[in-house]
């Protein structure tokens, strides 16, 4: 299956680009680790053979168009070290919902900001989305803190929301509405190998 369709949008030090059969290795510990998965809705992989079918859930997604889902990778290596997603798409809404995961050994460096950045910009100025939502964990400041510098805004609480590894866990709602978004100040180029949102 072609993994081809998605756009590459290079920022100022890293780059989103399709993940790959070559990615397997890094997908796996990125979503194996047990401190990037503790606030997220599933529990960490478990081997490398659940890796890899995440890895056919995603080119399949991306392929029937239900999430978009890209690799971020530093452009000196071309290594993934995280991935940004858009899921939960309603192209007649102009809205969908964010996600996004970063190997932990890359923490603190702004990687994951400024691909968000890059994201968005892509969502709100390309797909001409109106809305980007989000579901974090109350107990996650550092991705609290990463949506508010992003301009998001806290709309709601929902308690116990969500049911993982036999712990129950309650999630506040985001949302960023395009006329709210601060465009970055980097450039960036977007360059596009097929349609990725209905016209």
């Amino acid at each position: 299956m072609t993994t081809k369709l998605l756009p590459t949008i290079e920022a100022e030090r890293i780059s989103l680009r399709s993940i790959e059969e070559s990615d397997l290795d890094q997908l796996y510990a990125i979503f194996a680790d047990p401190k990037v998965m503790r606030y997220w809705s599933t529990l960490p992989l478990e081997s490398i053979e659940e890796a890899r079918t995440l890895l056919e859930e995603i080119q399949t997604g991306n392929q029937q168009r239900t999430m978009l889902k890209w690799g971020v990778a530093l452009k000196e290596t071309d290594i993934m070290i995280g991935t940004v997603t858009l899921f939960h798409l309603e192209p007649s809404q102009g809205r969908a919902e964010i996600g996004y995961a970063q190997a932990r050994a890359y923490w603190g460096h702004g990687y994951i900001h400024e691909a968000l950045q890059s994201l968005l910009t892509y969502a709100f100025e390309e797909m001409k989305l109106r809305r980007v939502e989000a579901d974090v964990d109350p107990r996650n400041g550092a991705s609290i803190k990463t949506l508010e510098r992003l301009g998001f805004q806290k709309e709601g609480f929902l308690r116990e929301r969500w049911h993982v590894g036999g712990e129950i866990q309650d999630a506040l709602f985001y949302g960023l509405l395009e006329r709210e978004w601060l465009r970055p100040v980097r450039k960036f180029t977007t360059f596009k190998t097929g349609t990725v949102w209905p016209k």
